[in-house]
């Protein structure tokens, strides 16, 4: 059992998914591979104690699972399960996906401060360690958008050439939340692009560490 992309309780499927070509085949490098998990493990004890505190305060504050588990799209295209904290109330009013928007009453209290702190994100370092996602790299975006902007924004598959991230460039930009215009996601897509074509080492720690400002700076703000 999992939340969907609606917060209701079903079975997981996976449906059959196009795929495209990847331009590293066995996912990250080595060398990206081996930082990612040596970062991870460094993280493991702060990060762990973090998700035990978040999973008591949303099992305590509402019903439903912990976790809130969506197919996305890895690299090639091929799709994988991804992990989140859920942040919204288990609702039953249908299938159609709905992407969260500012004031969304599905967001619980708690839901709201995981969100702004971004730790609603942390279970993806389980994803990391799988080898679905790497700790920088394009954002997974919902299958339904993917499918839909695809048609829409011209290289826009690049993005599957290189694992996704549990954060970007983009995101570093302030191109990250909401996507409700057509401008907002090029913009992103852009980003993405030009991380596929110039990512390495450096590049990702500088977007680590302006990750860590951005956060940081979120909750300074709050």
């Amino acid at each position: 059992m999992y939340i969907d992309s609606n917060h209701e309780l079903r079975d997981l499927s996976c449906d059959a998914f196009d795929t495209v070509p990847a331009r590293d085949p066995a996912g990250a490098s080595l060398s990206k591979r081996v930082f990612d998990t040596t970062c991870i493990l460094l993280m493991l004890p702060v990060v762990g104690l973090i998700l035990a505190l978040a999973a008591a305060a949303i099992k305590l504050t509402s019903r439903g699972p912990v976790l809130f588990v969506q197919h996305r799209y890895g690299a090639g295209r091929v799709p994988f399960k991804v992990f989140k904290l859920r942040t919204m109330r288990v609702l039953e009013d249908g299938d159609a996906f709905r992407q969260a928007c500012k004031g969304d009453a599905r967001i619980t209290p708690v839901g709201r401060f995981l969100r702004k702190a971004s730790i609603d994100e942390l279970p993806q370092v389980f994803n990391v360690l799988r080898g679905d996602m790497s700790l920088v790299g394009p954002r997974p975006h919902a299958t339904r958008m993917d499918d839909e902007f695809a048609t829409l924004i011209p290289g826009y598959n690049r993005r599957f050439e290189v694992v996704p991230g549990i954060t970007g460039l983009a995101q570093v930009r302030g191109q990250r939340g909401v996507t409700d215009t057509l401008d907002k996601m090029q913009a992103r897509i852009a980003s993405d692009i030009e991380y596929v074509e110039t990512h390495g080492f450096w590049r990702d720690l500088g977007i680590l560490l302006r990750t860590l400002l951005v956060v940081l700076g979120q909750r300074n703000a709050g």
